[in-house]
């Protein structure tokens, strides 16, 4: 490989949808926060409300909620904590599995000195219970999610982040995978060498190159073959 396109040394996954089976439990928990905090009035919003929760998959959900509550910030956040507490519930139920090839990929990834992040646009609590229901603790190197000073997708913070803690050298050494636009739109956003969608989410192949996609995978499975040709 030649200096300008160096061989990945870090590489940020989203969760669900892209390293964990998403079925459809974000939809089921919007709907319970629906019905908690009262953000749609009748069956044709909650539907216009539904579709936004799906164009805007992989974003911060607060800021999600801050949109559909028209700015009712008491209001977003009472439906954010109802979203993460039936989000949560889901996945202690034992909703929550590895996307096949999930975990293969990233430990062949880390066997060969590649640097992992796992990233979310759900809040800490939400993550750590998804990362214990899989047993994940110590399947990657760094895990974040929007907190204090690092904005969820499509602002670049998390992968930036990620290049930061992991000591990686440059943006041209870091790989952004992900199922959403709003995923793709983070990596390109961060300036990494590449930003590849997945096809186990919510978005299909037009929606991700529209982002900026460089490459479109049938899954993660396929994302150690392709680094390889980077």
């Amino acid at each position: 490989m030649s200096s300008a396109n160096p061989a990945p040394t870090l590489v940020v996954f989203d969760m669900a949808g892209t390293t964990v089976e998403d079925t459809g439990l974000v939809q089921q928990s919007f709907l319970a926060a629906d019905e908690h905090a009262g953000l749609s009035g009748n069956a044709d919003e909650r539907a216009e409300m539904l579709r936004y929760v799906h164009d805007t998959m992989g974003q911060s959900k607060i800021v999600v909620f801050r949109h559909l509550s028209r700015g009712n910030e008491e209001q977003a956040q009472a439906a954010n904590k109802a979203f993460e507490r039936c989000y949560a519930q889901l996945v202690e139920e034992g909703n929550c599995s590895a996307v096949p090839g999930a975990v293969e990929a990233i430990s062949g990834l880390r066997a060969q000195g590649v640097k992992v992040a796992l990233t979310t646009g759900f809040a800490h609590e939400t993550q750590q219970a998804i990362i214990r229901a899989l047993g994940w603790e110590n399947l990657a190197d760094v895990v974040l999610c929007p907190g204090d000073g690092v904005r969820g997708r499509p602002h670049p913070d998390m992968p930036l982040t990620a290049l930061l803690r992991t000591g990686t050298e440059s943006v041209h050494h870091m790989v952004v995978v992900g199922d959403t636009s709003s995923d793709i739109t983070s990596g390109v956003r961060a300036g990494a060498r590449a930003s590849i969608g997945v096809l186990t989410g919510a978005h299909n192949a037009d929606q991700l190159r529209a982002a900026g996609a460089t490459h479109v995978l049938n899954s993660v499975a396929e994302l150690p073959a392709l680094l390889s040709t980077l």
